[in-house]
């Protein structure tokens, strides 16, 4: 579990002076009678009770979340989770796991929100609450290959014994095993081996959203990576909540409309994707346990 330096929280506290978010900045926690008699809202009486809002996230998904060499979560998302619990008056504790056990950790109630560049689905929607999107990106690769670089449409990379990764359990897995039935895929646990794979040379590209993409582009400039200039799909990133709690889903809403109408996402989107110092402060990808091939079927 990791917290957030106050340097990067500056332009989420400004916007919160400013806004005041309508959350509870000011003095609005309920008392313990009000939390007791409010059976219907159990994930916001527990964050109350506690002074703790669990953000699960998987730490490897820049600029959206990233571990530093000291160990820090950074990124936009965890600006996000800092922000939303300043309004509820609590403190953020970000959970950190694998991108796939973050939807099980929620169900099971050991995080109150995902934030970690999750697309809405209509599966994982089956599964918990999504808020309006935050951010929306769509499929791209990180290759070596000006040549693939330049496909315009998935079907150009469908493409008999090509060799992609993909985070497991994403919809970048996804997107391969429909489109894309005659590659080859290796999921991996996280991103960074994905983006390993292609530097080794063990996969032709790597898919991902864009913006991780991009990322992996300017940690490499010495490696030869190249995106694609458009993405292939559309792709809303919304924050996942528990099914359970319908209070809080409208909660955290109201603070994801506040959001984009303050201009504050902008400013984050601004921030991160615009001002690559804080890549200075990222580990070079590290190897990891060796991945398990997946052929497509």
């Amino acid at each position: 579990m990791h917290r957030i330096r106050i340097r990067s929280l500056l332009p989420v506290l400004l916007w919160l002076i400013l806004f005041g978010l309508g959350l509870g900045c000011a003095n609005t926690t309920p008392s313990p009678d009000a939390k007791a008699n409010n059976p219907a809202t159990p994930v916001i009486n527990r964050i109350e009770q506690s002074g703790i809002l669990r953000v699960g996230m998987s730490g490897d998904q820049p600029p959206f979340n990233a571990k530093t060499r000291t160990g820090e979560i950074v990124g936009i998302e965890p600006d996000l989770a800092n922000a939303l619990a300043a309004g509820l008056g609590v403190r953020a504790e970000f959970v950190e796991m694998p991108f796939g056990e973050l939807l099980g950790a929620l169900e099971a109630g050991r995080v109150d929100i995902v934030l970690s560049q999750m697309t809405v689905t209509p599966q994982r929607n089956r599964r918990v609450a999504f808020t309006t999107p935050y951010f929306v990106t769509g499929k791209a690769i990180l290759t070596g290959s000006e040549i693939l670089a330049k496909a315009e449409k998935s079907e150009d990379l469908n493409i008999m014994g090509l060799r992609l990764s993909a985070l497991a359990g994403s919809t970048s897995e996804d997107f391969i095993r429909k489109r894309l039935p005659s590659a080859r895929l290796t999921t991996t646990a996280d991103s960074d081996q994905a983006v390993k794979m292609v530097l080794d040379g063990t996969a032709d590209a790597m898919v991902a959203d864009l913006p991780i993409c991009v990322i992996s582009v300017l940690r490499n400039p010495r490696a030869g990576l190249v995106t694609v200039s458009t993405p292939f799909t559309f792709d809303p990133i919304g924050a996942a909540l528990p099914a359970h709690d319908p209070l809080f889903l409208n909660l955290v809403e109201n603070f994801m409309l506040n959001l984009e109408g303050s201009g504050l996402m902008e400013q984050l989107t601004q921030r991160w994707f615009n001002d690559p110092s804080w890549l200075e402060e990222m580990p070079d990808p590290a190897p990891r346990p060796a991945p398990t091939n997946t052929p497509v079927q």
